[in-house]
Formats: C-alpha cells, sequence, structure tokens
C-alpha cells in the first residue's frame, strides 16, 4: 500500500467532518461558519475523541489560502470608486474604533494586572475586527445588499491599512521603548505610494488585457487568469513588506472595475467556499479546552470588553462621519469581534520577546468566541437600532436626524476647492509614477546596463533611456493644461484673483524640474545634476510640447475609460444616494416569479417599493426600463430603495436554493407501461388525437405490439387494442391516466 501524503488525508478528515457539522447546523438553521468552527474543535489536536489531524501547519497553509481568496473576493465586490465613495466615513469610523480599542484594551490589560508592553499589545489585538468572519457571516445571513454591510466593508479595508501601520507603531515601542515618528512616515508613504502604483499600473494594463484576450477566457482560462493574477499581487505585497491579504484585495479591486468582475465572481464562488471552510476550521482548531479553564476570568472580560467596545465605538464612528442611527447601529454590532490579526499581533510580540507567552491561548479564546458570537449580534442588531430609535428622547433623535442629513446632503460646490482638489490630484498622480520610474531605474536599470556595457556609455544610455521615459509625465505634471470646468470658470472671471492660479502652474514647473534634478544628482554629482537638469529641462519642454500632449491626453483618456469600464455599462456611480436608500445590483434566478412579464404587470414598485433603474442583458445594457421591458433570467438589475425593500425584492429576484426537506416533496417522473384494454377510449385514435401530452401531461415514449414490434412514436400512429404504451409522466398523472 503506497504511503498517502498527511495533507491528502488531513484534508479528506476535515471535509467530511465539516460536511457533517455543516449540514447538522443547516438543519439546525445555524449560520455555517459556527458549524467550521465546530469542525476544526472536534479534528483539532485539543479534542481527542476524534481522529485528529496529523500535521496543523499544512492546515495553516491552506487557511493562509483561504484568506487570500476571501479577501480577493471581497475586492471583487469592493471596486475602487466605491472605496472612494465611502472612504469619509469608513476613515473616521476605523480611526475612532482603532484608537478607542486600543486605550480600551490597554485598560484592561492594566486591570488584569499585565504588564506596560502586555497591555500596549493587547490593545493593538483588540482594536482590529475580522475582514473574512464578517464576509462569511453577512453571506450566511443573506445580508451582503443592504447599505450598511458597504460602509462596514470600507471600515474593515481602511484597518487593515492601519494594520501596516500599527506594525511598525508596536514594533518601534517594543525594540527602543518609544515611538520612531520617522519611521512611521515613512511607513505611511511607502503604504500611500505602493497602492497608488498598483492601481495605476492595474488600471491602466488589466481591462485592456482582458478585452484583448475575452474571446479566449472560457470559465477555466479566466479562473486560472485570476488566481494567478491575485497570487501575483500577492508576492508583490509581501515582497514590499504588506499583508498578503491587502495585496489580494488591491487586485480584485482593481478587477472589480472591468467588465469581466461579474464572471470572475461565478468561477470564484467554488474556490472561495473551499479556501474559506478551511479557514475556519483553522480558527477552531486553536481552541484549547485547557487554555479556556486556566484563564477563564480573562477570557471572559476581554471578550466582554471587545464585544462592547467594539459595538460602542463602531456606531460612534458611524454617528460622528454623518451616518444615520440605525446604520450605525448595525455597523457597530457587525464589527463585535476580533479576527486574524490579533494572532499576527501576538506572534510579532512573542518573536521579540516582549509579551509573556500565556497571552496568545487568551487571545486565540477570544477570538474564537466573539467569532462564534458574530452572526447572532448581527442578528440582533436590527430589533436593538428599531427599540433604540423608540426609546431615544425625542430631542435627541432629532439632532442625530439633523446631524446625519446635514452631513449627507449635497454642499454647494466651492469653486477654488475644486480646482485645487484637480491640482493636487495631477500632482499627486504624475508624481507617484516619476518616483516609481526613478527607484526603478536607480535599483535595477542603470546597475544592468552598467553591467552590460562596463564603458562610460552603458551609464549615459540608462540615464538617457530613463528621462525619455519619464518625459511625458513630466510635462503632463508640469506644462500640460487642466481642462477642469470649474477653473475655466476662474479664468473667464475677471474679478477672480488670478494669483493663485499662477502660483500653481509655478509650483507643477518646480516639482517636475526637482525630479529631473534630484535623478541626475543621484546618477553623476549634484553640480552636474543641477545644471544639466535645468538646462535639459527647458529645452525639452519648450521643444516638445505639442508631440507631448497629443500622447499624454490619449493615455489619461484610455486611463478614465479602463477606471469607468464597468460604471459605464451601468448606472449608478455611488452606492449610498440617500440617507436611507441605495442602489444595489442583483441578478435574476430562473426561480423569480415575473420572469418573462412586461414591468408593469408585474407591479414591482407598488409590491416591493423599488425602482429599476437599469437592466443588463449580455453586454446590452437597458437604462431606465420602460413598462413593456421584461426581466429574464441571467438579467442584471439595478434597483434603488431602502435596505427592506431591496431585501424584500432581492428575496424575489434571487430565491434561496431548495433545502433538501423542501425536495422530498418534490414530484419525480417515472416511466410506466400501460396496456390499450379492450374497452379503451383511444382504441382507434391516433398518439396525437389520445390527448395524452396536453390534457394529462404524460408523454409517450414507445408503441409496443402483440407482435413485438416496437414503434418510435409519431403523433400519426393509430392505437390498437393490446398495444403496450411507454410513458413517462409523475405517479399522480399517470395514475389518473389509468382512471
Amino acid at each position: 500500500m503506497n504511503h498517502l501524503d498527511p495533507l491528502i488525508s488531513d484534508l479528506a478528515l476535515i471535509l467530511m467532518l465539516a460536511g457533517i457539522t455543516t449540514l447538522l447546523f443547516k438543519w439546525m438553521k445555524q449560520p455555517v461558519v459556527l458549524g467550521y468552527i465546530v469542525t476544526g474543535f472536534l479534528a483539532g489536536p485539543h479534542f481527542s475523541f476524534f481522529p485528529t489531524v496529523t500535521d496543523i501547519a499544512n492546515i495553516d497553509i491552506w487557511a493562509e489560502i483561504g484568506i487570500i481568496v476571501l479577501l480577493f473576493s471581497l475586492g471583487l465586490e469592493f471596486s475602487f470608486r466605491k472605496l472612494v465613495n465611502v472612504g469619509g466615513s469608513a476613515v473616521i469610523t476605523a480611526l475612532v474604533i482603532v484608537v478607542g480599542m486600543m486605550l480600551l484594551g490597554y485598560a484592561a490589560g492594566r486591570l488584569l494586572h499585565f504588564t506596560y508592553l502586555d497591555s500596549i499589545f493587547l490593545g493593538g489585538m483588540l482594536s482590529m475586527s475580522s475582514t473574512t468572519i464578517i464576509i462569511k457571516a453577512f453571506t450566511d445571513l443573506n445580508m451582503r445588499k443592504q447599505q450598511f454591510t458597504t460602509i462596514v466593508f470600507g471600515v474593515l479595508i481602511v484597518e487593515d491599512m492601519f494594520a501596516v501601520l500599527m506594525m511598525v507603531l508596536l514594533s518601534s515601542i517594543a525594540v527602543n521603548n518609544e515611538l520612531e515618528g520617522s519611521e512611521l512616515i515613512y511607513s505611511i508613504l511607502k503604504l500611500a505610494f505602493f497602492l497608488i502604483t498598483w492601481f495605476l499600473i492595474g488600471i491602466f494594463v488589466l481591462p485592456t488585457f482582458l478585452k484583448k484576450a475575452r474571446r479566449f477566457l472560457n470559465s477555466e482560462t479566466l479562473l486560472v487568469v485570476s488566481m494567478g493574477l491575485c497570487l501575483g499581487m500577492v508576492v508583490l505585497a509581501s515582497y514590499a513588506g504588506f499583508s498578503s491579504a491587502l495585496g489580494a484585495f488591491v487586485m480584485g479591486s482593481i478587477l472589480a472595475g472591468t467588465n469581466e468582475a461579474e464572471r470572475i465572481e461565478k468561477v470564484m464562488q467554488p474556490v472561495k467556499d473551499l479556501f474559506g471552510a478551511v479557514f475556519f476550521i483553522s480558527v477552531g482548531m486553536l481552541v484549547s479546552p485547557e487554555a479556556l479553564v486556566q484563564y477563564a476570568i480573562p477570557i471572559i472580560i476581554l471578550s466582554l470588553v471587545v464585544i462592547a467596545g467594539q459595538i460602542f465605538f463602531g456606531t460612534s464612528g458611524m454617528l460622528i462621519s454623518g451616518q444615520p442611527l440605525k446604520i450605525a447601529i448595525k455597523s457597530g454590532f457587525s464589527l463585535s469581534q476580533i479576527g486574524e490579526f490579533a494572532f499576527i499581533i501576538a506572534t510579532l510580540g512573542m518573536s521579540l520577546k516582549v509579551i509573556d507567552g500565556f497571552l496568545y491561548p487568551i487571545v486565540v479564546a477570544v477570538s474564537v468566541i466573539t467569532t462564534f458570537t458574530t452572526p447572532y449580534f448581527i442578528k440582533l442588531s436590527d430589533p436593538v437600532a428599531n427599540w433604540v430609535e423608540k426609546h431615544l428622547p425625542a430631542k435627541l433623535n432629532f439632532i442625530l436626524e439633523r446631524y446625519s442629513a446635514n452631513a449627507s446632503a449635497v454642499q454647494p460646490e466651492n469653486t477654488w476647492k475644486r480646482v485645487l482638489g484637480v491640482y493636487l490630484g495631477k500632482i499627486a498622480l504624475y508624481s507617484t509614477i516619476l518616483v516609481g520610474i526613478i527607484l526603478l531605474s536607480l535599483t535595477w536599470f542603470l546597475p544592468l546596463m552598467k553591467e552590460l556595457i562596463p564603458s562610460v556609455w552603458g551609464k549615459y544610455i540608462g540615464v538617457g533611456v530613463t528621462l525619455l521615459v519619464m518625459l511625458p509625465f513630466l510635462w503632463a505634471l508640469t506644462m500640460k493644461r487642466i481642462n477642469s470646468r470649474k477653473l475655466l470658470t476662474l479664468e473667464e472671471n475677471k474679478r477672480a484673483n488670478q494669483v493663485p492660479l499662477f502660483f500653481m502652474v509655478i509650483f507643477r514647473f518646480f516639482i517636475g524640474l526637482g525630479f529631473v534634478i534630484y535623478f541626475l544628482s543621484v546618477a553623476y554629482s549634484q553640480r552636474t545634476g543641477v545644471l544639466l537638469g535645468v538646462v535639459l529641462f527647458v529645452i525639452v519642454m519648450l521643444l516638445m510640447s505639442k508631440r507631448l500632449q497629443r500622447q499624454i491626453v490619449s493615455l489619461e483618456g484610455k486611463f478614465m475609460d479602463n477606471l469607468n469600464e464597468r460604471e459605464l455599462r451601468r448606472t449608478g456611480r455611488k452606492n449610498n444616494l440617500v440617507r436611507n436608500m441605495h442602489l444595489a445590483h442583483m441578478e435574476v434566478n430562473g426561480e423569480c416569479a415575473f420572469i418573462g412579464k412586461r414591468l408593469e404587470d408585474a407591479n414591482i414598485r407598488k409590491e416591493y417599493g423599488v425602482n429599476i433603474v437599469s437592466i443588463k442583458r449580455g453586454l446590452k445594457r437597458i437604462n431606465i426600463p420602460k413598462g413593456d421591458s421584461r426581466l429574464f433570467p441571467g438579467d442584471v438589475v439595478s434597483v434603488i430603495g431602502t435596505d427592506e425593500q431591496i431585501q424584500k425584492f432581492l428575496d424575489a429576484v434571487e430565491p434561496e436554493e431548495i433545502s433538501v426537506d423542501e425536495t422530498e416533496n418534490e414530484e419525480h417522473f417515472e416511466l410506466e407501461r400501460i396496456v390499450i384494454p379492450k374497452d379503451s377510449p383511444l382504441i382507434g385514435k391516433t398518439i396525437a388525437q389520445s390527448g395524452i401530452r396536453e390534457k394529462d401531461s404524460c408523454l409517450v415514449v414507445g408503441v409496443e405490439r402483440m407482435d413485438g414490434t416496437f414503434l418510435a412514436p409519431t403523433g400519426n400512429i393509430v392505437l390498437k387494442e393490446t398495444d403496450m404504451l411507454w410513458i413517462v409522466g409523475t405517479k399522480a398523472r399517470i395514475e389518473a391516466l389509468l382512471k
């Protein structure tokens, strides 16, 4: 007998156990994620009554892949544009949660007599909610289309970005016993640079690539390409010092803006389900009954701190950012757990040997407990929000509503603010590209040219090629006219102060000149860089402006087309339209009740309260469909409504799959033989005249004569006495036919 690798036997064990437990939890109408955690506990090393996995390290690798796939799938639903739309609210809420939970965690640690560093690291562990757990809980509870979930996802992504900075902060405190401000600022700039660079390259290249390769992208090749892009970005993110989860999300959000996003989501679904299950099972394996007993009091206290603190700070942050009370409460209840990032911080502290070993099992237990309670708190959020709205003092309720309404209201646009935003956006965009080109040239291209051409010409060629590559972006940064409607208004307004516009132009010019001087100074010397840089910069800008302008306009147009590719065929640029309404997209299921009906006959607006603003069918889109438009399976419908209205409509458009107990009552088709008796009314009639198909809903699939002849049925065969008919139909229909 050949030896079976532990990876295969362990995977077989946990998946068979998971199949049993998840079916049981489905039968009990409980979230499936809880079944996975129970499976992990049963198959883990701390429970000896069941077979135990032999190599947990292999399971951990699968679990890490699960996190990557889950975050990639989240990115596919959470495009870059949507992230920008909820950015303000998400940043404010995440900042309130992180700061509040760090202080609360530190205070709780000191009350439990933990050391100074233990308490600081504990605050960091308790400050981050789990993206993967919340995604799974929302999916199990069928809440992905609700308005507050979009904002919650935004908070989670911002928290993941804060996590990168927190690692630097905690490492600096642990090693130097103080915070290194310069190191933190460097990390912030590094994160911003790489995020902008990834999005620029990805948005410029990937939509064009997918468009060119579309005819080769069937389900198989699309899955392989998508996973290759995802893991490629994960490698780049890890190489740059960021988390693999952040890299996976970035690639997903880039692909979310392409025309292939829906197809990628479909082919990724089975992969996400499989690896996501392994991740949650691995969380369950961390449960240790001994640790639960030994550290019961700290675990209970910290679990209550996490649940109460996350709900309080999450709700408060949402209210401060201008969200309505109901959305704020539902968001706060959804964030009431800590996740896998707590383990990363604990591992960091232990590797630096600055925290005690008992902290890790405590945090693991708190994570598992809060993971277990998360679905229940999410389900509890709606009734709690309704209760608070009813019992809140009228004056306080009025103040909150007025504050939220003012925050979400459309403010009069400040012309100067708009113009300044356009200028700074262009400067940031092209400066990032130029920094990337210079870094790539200094670290890789120039050394390569010196190695290939050892003489002085190798360096000359490397510098010249780099300057040529920089040239279009330098011109766009310094000389390109910004065609903004607001800017034209200011320029045409003779009373407006033109001095700021003049200084903006000068400012852009000197930034571009600074890039050239810096590059030449590093490549040669500071004196050479200044003298040669100024001369080359001025000459080239004057001689090449028209040709460069055409190139830059073409590049910008292509970039914006790729960025808006998916939005150009779907209505709604923002998910949050007004305080209590938002735009949702859903796919029409084959079980939908009004398939094929005209919209005016389906009475959707009166029945469900939603307004259909778009129907996408293949590559065709129907904007503001009229009453005679119809819905068909596979259509992507964009609707506007409240959470309750959209959820009600979603249940009709995408009804849940039929469960096992419902399928037991289904009628199955059977094949029966019927001999025509001598007194049958069918004698002398053709099969078409018999009405077996039209009246009795049965199908004649064969006619067998007494002499053994078997006839393939046609409508004009005349039935005779003693003919044996082979009939297909449901049991009830066949019994009715016999009668």
